[in-house]
């Protein structure tokens, strides 16, 4: 399969390559002053090397390609995009880039040294472009791989998100109102010398708790926080981290889909840019991004190198839906894997779509009634005494 995959591919003609490399025009310093003295190729600062927003790697993609398939040379094209890039890191990230190339790097191999910007995925599907002659038509590949990969992480983020804000909104709300509205209460009742009912005395208790032990409950939650994000830094955690998440009723089947949908369409692009299938499927694992799918893939990629077909170690993971493995084991039976995994990522897509949507429609009254009940239930507490108070004084 992967010989079938790499004979697609076109070798470059000289003119072509020469083109892509030394590109006439496209001023603008892009060497470091330093490096250049030293003979060096410019590189980022340690502190410039956090990780580049997708967003903004897809829009100069999609303008790279569109600068590629118009024939202006890389140098050029290299030289416009890193002075009209607006991200600072990426801007720094395509101008060092371009200085490598124009140094008679190639452009695959420049990029592979700011990784920050531009990670494996980027890098071997930009290598087989040049290699193959369709720098173009890999680019704008790249760009919809990034483009849905945003969508799907800003679906994640929508599904998350919303209930997390409206909790959060409620705490603090319930937490006013315990700091500032029911201690005046407490003191007009105990100056009525009335016999309060449980529930006003259990919103009293929870006040006096709230004032008392305040330094004690943000401590608690700062430091179970940081501890969290250090557990979640381990290999350990990270696991049962991300297992956790796919365990979650209705959240953890939405993250399954844009995990599986995600891995389809980069092994797609992969495959079908003749990049060969052990190192898809490594490549790919690196962007799963929950550490079980990226052990189930990685286990499949262990199978494939004994000589085994993908679909049977995928289904024995038990990770992928059975719908997603019976698809990918007949793009294998019939020579069109990359085109299969595409329709399965699609599929994917409009079920996460689909789903997220229908999250937000359930959880929103849920939450807003949730909220109006518990504070709906303080102020009812609090006024009970007043009620039998206004009662008595009735009779």
């Amino acid at each position: 399969m992967t010989r079938a995959l790499g004979a697609r591919l076109r070798p470059p003609g000289p003119a072509q390559r020469r083109g892509w490399v030394h590109g006439a025009g496209g001023g603008g310093a892009a060497h470091s002053p330093r490096a250049a003295r030293r003979g060096r190729p410019f590189r980022l600062p340690a502190w410039r090397r956090e990780r580049v927003p997708g967003r903004s790697l897809a829009v100069f993609t999609r303008q790279f390609a569109t600068m590629v398939d118009a024939g202006v040379p890389l140098v050029q094209c290299l030289a416009v995009l890193g002075e009209q890039e607006s991200h600072a890191r990426l801007a720094l990230a395509i101008r060092a880039v371009r200085a490598e190339v124009e140094g008679g790097s190639g452009l695959a191999d420049a990029m592979r040294r700011h990784p920050a910007a531009f990670d494996g995925l980027y890098t071997n599907l930009v290598a087989a472009g040049e290699s193959g002659g369709i720098l173009d038509a890999i680019l704008q590949r790249l760009a919809s791989c990034i483009e849905t990969t945003v969508k799907l992480r800003g679906q994640v983020r929508s599904a998350l998100a919303y209930p997390a804000a409206v909790v959060a909104i409620a705490a603090a709300a319930v937490g006013v109102i315990l700091w500032t509205v029911i201690p005046t209460f407490a003191a007009l009742f105990e100056g009525m010398g009335a016999t309060l009912p449980w529930p006003t005395r259990t919103v009293i208790a929870a006040s006096d708790s709230l004032v008392v032990l305040f330094p004690a409950v943000v401590a608690a939650l700062v430091g179970g926080a940081a501890a969290l994000r250090w557990f979640r830094r381990t290999e350990r955690g990270r696991r049962a981290s991300d297992a956790a998440l796919l365990r979650m009723p209705v959240v953890g089947a939405i993250l399954r889909k844009i995990a599986v949908a995600r891995i389809c369409r980069t092994l797609s692009a992969l495959f079908g840019s003749g990049v060969p299938i052990l190192e898809s499927l490594a490549i790919t694992a690196g962007t799963a991004g929950n550490a079980v799918i990226e052990e189930a893939v990685m286990s499949t990629r262990a199978a494939v190198e004994r000589g085994e077909s993908m679909s049977g170690p995928l289904r024995a993971t038990g990770v992928f839906p059975v719908t997603v493995v019976h698809m990918i084991d007949v793009g294998e039976t019939t020579g069109t894997l990359d085109a299969m995994l595409a329709k399965v990522a699609a599929i994917c897509e409009e079920d996460v779509d689909a789903a997220v949507a229908g999250l937000m429609t359930l959880l929103e009254p849920i939450l807003i009634a949730l909220l109006g009940l518990l504070v709906g239930a303080i102020v009812v507490a609090m006024y009970l005494p007043i009620f039998d108070l206004i009662g008595r004084l009735a009779g």
